[in-house]
């Protein structure tokens, strides 16, 4: 399955590296790996995880507190956020909606 990051899930993700990088480091890396891993595994089993009300999915990253909220497309998998787990629960909600997806 492709997969699709919105701009702003990129955004995210190249925040929350960045911020970790700047803590340690190596950290910033490790979270990218982590992510790859996650990203990797959604495009082969993009169905697994349940299906949340607001037609979306959500992987948990096992060492870092993020997930990855994404939704199904024809063949795509479009990720609409990469999000703390802690703060502003679902503020990317809207995504999902937008026209060019």
């Amino acid at each position: 399955m492709k997969l699709i990051l919105l701009p702003q899930a990129s955004a995210e993700l190249a925040d929350a590296v960045e911020y970790y990088e700047g803590e340690e480091a190596g950290l910033g890396e490790r979270l990218w790996l982590e992510m790859d891993d996650h990203l990797r595994w959604i495009a082969a089993n993009p169905t697994l995880p349940r299906l949340r009300p607001g037609d979306y999915r959500r992987v948990n990253l096992k060492v870092f507190h993020y997930y990855i909220a994404y939704a199904l497309r024809d063949d795509s998998a479009v990720v609409l956020a990469i999000a703390h787990a802690h703060r502003r629960p679902e503020y990317w909600v809207g995504r999902q909606h937008a026209d060019k997806i």
